[in-house]
């Protein structure tokens, strides 16, 4: 794959869009993690707040970025009409599908991984003048600990799952705003759905395989009994997700006219 990596990496890095996606998904995370640490705040008598999860909650605004830069990443080849060139000169498609996806994960996974580390530290700083401190039961924020490198790393695994999720999608339906439109759909609309059903059942299967919800269950650190999905599991679904996408977008792409 040497010769399709060098191709798909040069193509990203050469694109305007791509630099200015990858600080966006820094930037929004970042400041959203940062806006929630200063709106939420814990009495002297305790509070039932999970810290690590309010300050990477940033993760599920900067997903955003995140999606659209992956449906770009081949939907922009299908706008120019570039698709075709790239595929008479590297004619194996699932390979040529593999490459993006190799690429895209490693500047997905790089910027997100600052994205976090960011909103950890705005999270630390931030969080006990609201009264997350110790003497509140809420040790300061730090990497060290295991639940919150946990937490930490599974956000930045997130973001790539998310990453290869949209690539799957996008492969499938070829098209920038459709696939963004589907995206947007199974990450937000799918996450709110078990919150409008009575059904105690239905809520949590809901809950279990909605992409959103299940994947950021590993950024609980608190309560994990509650969860419908331990924190590993849940991001397992998500992978799940990402996996069924890259599939389906592969298999079009091999059997579809460019």
């Amino acid at each position: 794959m040497r010769r399709e990596l060098r191709a798909e990496w040069t193509k990203l890095r050469t694109v305007a869009d791509t630099g200015r996606l990858l600080l966006a998904v820094i930037a929004l995370t970042v400041a959203s993690s940062a806006a929630a640490a200063a709106t939420v705040s814990c009495p002297a008598a305790g509070c039932d707040h999970d810290p690590a999860k309010i300050s990477l909650i940033g993760v599920q605004v900067g997903q955003a970025a995140v999606a659209v830069l992956a449906v770009l990443a081949i939907t922009g080849e299908y706008g120019t009409g570039m698709i075709r060139t790239t595929l008479a000169a590297m004619p194996r498609r699932v390979t040529v599908l593999a490459a993006k996806a190799a690429v895209l994960t490693g500047l997905t996974l790089a910027a997100g991984a600052v994205a976090v580390l960011g909103s950890v530290l705005a999270g630390r700083l931030i969080l006990p003048g609201n009264g997350f401190t110790p003497a509140h039961g809420h040790p300061f924020l730090s990497l060290s600990d295991g639940p919150t490198l946990r937490a930490a790393v599974g956000s930045v695994l997130y973001l790539a799952l998310i990453a290869l999720l949209s690539l799957g999608v996008a492969a499938a339906v070829q098209d920038s705003a459709t696939a963004v439109g589907v995206v947007f759909v199974l990450l937000y609309v799918f996450s709110i759905l078990p919150f409008m059903i009575s059904d105690p059942d239905w809520q949590r299967l809901l809950w279990q395989i909605s992409p959103m919800n299940a994947g950021l269950a590993v950024q609980a650190t608190t309560n994990l009994s509650s969860l419908p999905l331990s924190p590993w599991a849940g991001l397992g679904v998500l992978a799940a997700w990402a996996a069924a996408a890259l599939l389906g977008g592969g298999t079009l792409l091999r059997v579809r006219d460019a």
